[in-house]
């Protein structure tokens, strides 16, 4: 018998209807009528991700509020504190999940998959998704030091050596210290973790294993004292070691209760074995009064012998091999700066050879966010690591063409085009031969996809509804998706005629030019229903926050000029309609506020010359944790990670290249636009600012500035290729300064200063 000859609905209906279930088919039925009629109703990929993500909030349902006596994560400190800002009320709540704290930071070395993660108080989770490492501090009058219900703990980003997330708690008396960086043991990553404990009075250090981390509950089933009592074996899988050995463990099961009830009592058993999966240990080290104390430990990161030949590489050297060659920024303000140079490790710590849109949740691969931190890297000058990144695109090409990493989005073939076309136009190299045949592919792909232009609907000629991840809505016709395959057309157009394919290098341009008149002719009609020039996310809209998706018509494609009309009321709606606390508030799914959508809105005003760019950048640095991270959206209130990953790739690759642009950015087709966002209070006398170099189509460009007296001087250094652009000098809030062909640096009067 043919499975598809099974009536599996009236099979599924009849059975939910016998046990008094809702009928699921009428369910779906209803849900499917409040989007337009797609083939793909959500990715499969989103499916199984939410599927997995409230499968966890069931168990942390069962775990955490009847165990309230446990020491949590500060998240669940916080969301279950019924007076503070973060509590979520449970009632009716199938599911508890982190919804008000969603923020770590990752340490790795590049090239390496493994990213362990660091929550707000110190908390290390050393492998994707599993139990997690915490310390307390215990002193001999009885007081004790728990970051996780710390209302104030200090954490930053040392960057001298790699990358080190340090974390510092103190009260009363009692300080606690940590460092947590990735080394190398012959090759193999290895999580080390460096804990400093100080009591006035003398007391116990405590190094906890935790059967939870940021999202929620993690299963440890056993724990065993290694040889020599100098660490654990967690799950007959993970190895904990300590240095030095500790005076004593504790262990515990969940119907004992969590071990910190268990540390002053003593305890014979070497080991644990717990059926619930709830498993604690605690490791005991004395503290002197007054004298500090430090315990070292180390968690193997890959579960395979060692590489040959990689014996001699450590971390350190990794990350200056990757961060060589980078393009260097120098301003006056520190935050914006650390933010900058954090921002362009957290992208190479997620291009380990695939990309990831972050080390956690988001520890995936998506086309979307792998063009964004592709570019970004492009931009700030790792030309060789992209050209690496990309080549492995084809593999996820499917044989009618489309680049899928998640199917029912439809953006993904213009995004991986017109990435090509900007990779051979900034690094003044032809792509390879092998890129032909996917490049034409692609560009057929979204030549078939798109709707009937020859119909009088408002979507006639678009691509078809398609469920958008950039979470603009349900499934619909979404400008977002043509405004990519336009720009993906004309830049394969280019690259096939480069290749010497004219044909196809002319159908690419003529699809490109029609599909653009279809999306013309969708907005002429939509401007006449909504009595304004603004685009709404799909010609069905009306305006709300998902108009932000259209703007990408002005950023990052640059299809129109800056003070089109449409981009300009949009970018106003958007500002008018959409922002708390300075930056994008997206109602749609993310329900927070959202740091590379702000930045989006800020570009588009930065390309108009509009001065409230600035006040969206400084709202996202405000936005940004200690760390120097952002996670996919920031809660309103708590300013805490509310929706995505709690480190986000496509955030910090927004803010290196929103950075980059304010110093030179380029215009088509021959117009190269330095200093436009380079704003009053970074021009301070004396004080040099300084970017480069940085690609451009037209060769590497460096750009310095510097005030005296009254006049900014402005210099660049370039290596031109082949053709020199026309260079536009514009400093915000003056007159735009057009050099003379050969000058490489002009003097600009400051407002108030005379000539």
């Amino acid at each position: 018998m043919r499975l598809k000859w099974i009536p599996w609905r009236f099979l599924i209906r009849r059975a939910a209807q016998f046990h008094g279930f809702l009928d699921p088919v009428q369910v779906l039925g209803r849900l499917e009528r409040f989007a337009e009629p797609s083939e793909v109703w959500a990715p499969l990929e989103l499916l199984r991700a939410g599927a997995v993500f409230h499968a966890r909030g069931l168990i942390n349902s069962r775990a955490i509020q009847h165990n309230m006596d446990w020491i949590w994560p500060y998240w669940v400190e916080q969301q279950f504190q019924p007076l503070g800002d973060s509590f979520i009320p449970r009632a009716f709540s199938l599911t508890h999940v982190n919804l008000t704290h969603r923020n770590w930071t990752a340490v790795g070395v590049p090239g390496k998959n493994a990213l362990p993660v660091v929550d707000p108080r110190g908390l290390v989770t050393p492998c994707h998704d599993g139990w997690s490492r915490d310390c307390w501090v215990l002193d001999n009058t009885g007081n004790c030091l728990f970051p996780s219900r710390q209302e104030r703990v200090d954490q930053w980003l040392e960057m001298e050596r790699g990358v080190t997330v340090r974390t510092a708690a103190g009260v009363e008396g009692r300080l606690l210290e940590s460092r947590v960086e990735v080394i190398l043991r012959s090759g193999t990553p290895y999580c080390r973790i460096r804990y400093t404990a100080f009591t006035r009075s003398g007391g116990t250090m405590v190094l906890s294993l935790r059967p939870y981390n940021p999202e929620g509950i993690s299963l440890v089933h056993r724990i065993r004292p290694v040889e020599g009592g100098h660490g654990w074996d967690v799950n007959g899988r993970d190895r904990v070691g300590f240095v030095p050995r500790p005076e004593c463990c504790r262990y515990s099961c969940y119907r004992e209760g969590d071990v910190w009830r268990k540390v002053s009592a003593p305890d014979p058993r070497t080991g644990v074995t717990c059926n619930v999966g709830m498993a604690t240990a605690a490791a005991l080290f004395e503290t002197e009064p007054g004298i500090r104390r430090e315990i070292t430990v180390e968690v193997p990161l890959e579960h395979h012998a060692p590489r040959p030949g990689r014996v001699n590489v450590t971390a350190e050297g990794l990350w200056r091999r990757s961060t060589e060659g980078a393009c260097t920024v120098r301003i006056p303000d520190a935050r914006m700066q650390y933010l900058y140079e954090t921002s362009l490790r957290t992208l190479i710590l997620h291009s380990p050879g695939t990309i990831y849109a972050g080390p956690y949740t988001y520890k995936r691969f998506w086309f979307r966010d792998a063009v964004f931190v592709s570019h970004a890297l492009l931009s700030a000058g790792l030309t060789r690591r992209v050209e690496c990144l990309v080549s492995r695109f084809p593999e996820r090409q499917t044989r009618s063409g489309f680049f899928l990493s998640q199917n029912g989005e439809w953006d993904s073939n213009g995004q991986v085009l017109w990435l090509l076309g900007r990779l051979q136009v900034l690094s003044g190299r032809m792509l390879p031969d092998a890129w032909r045949e996917p490049v034409r592919d692609a560009m057929e792909w979204i030549c078939r996809k798109r709707t009937d232009s020859r119909g009088n609907t408002l979507h006639a000629g678009l691509l078809p509804p398609g469920f958008s991840a950039e979470h603009l809505g349900l499934n619909d016709y979404y400008y977002w998706d043509d405004f990519w395959s336009v720009a993906g057309l004309r830049a394969a157009s280019g690259l096939l005629n480069r290749w010497g394919d004219k044909r196809a290098g002319a159908r690419s341009r003529d699809a490109a030019n029609n599909l653009e008149r279809c999306i013309n002719r969708s907005l002429r009609e939509v401007a006449r229903r909504l009595g304004r020039q603004a685009m709404p996310a799909s010609p069905s809209r009306r305006m709300d926050s998902g108009a932000v998706g259209s703007l990408a018509a002005g950023y990052p494609l640059r299809l129109w000029e800056p003070d089109d009309p449409r981009l300009l009321d949009t970018a106003e709606y958007i500002m008018n309609s959409c922002l708390i606390r300075g930056g994008f508030y997206h109602d749609i799914i993310h329900s927070g506020i959202n740091p590379y959508l702000t930045l989006h809105i800020a570009q588009v005003l930065l390309r108009a010359y509009d001065s409230r760019y600035f006040s969206l950048m400084r709202a996202i640095a405000e936005l940004a944790s200690s760390s120097g991270q952002w996670p996919e959206a920031v809660h309103p209130r708590t300013a805490g990670g509310c929706m995505g990953d709690g480190q986000h790739a496509w955030a910090a690759a927004e803010w290196v290249l929103m950075i980059r642009n304010c110093f030179l950015r380029e215009e088509a087709p021959d117009r190269l636009i330095l200093c436009s966002g380079i704003p009053r209070e970074w021009r301070t006398p004396g004080k040099k600012v300084f970017c480069g170099p940085a690609p451009t189509p037209w060769g590497p460009v460096s750009v310095s500035l510097v005030r005296v007296g009254g006049r900014t001087r402005v210099s660049w250094i370039a290596e031109w290729r082949d053709s020199v652009p026309r260079i536009e000098v514009r400093l915000p809030g003056r007159e735009p300064v057009f050099p003379e062909p050969g000058r490489s640096s002009v003097d600009i009067p400051e407002p108030g200063a005379h000539a």
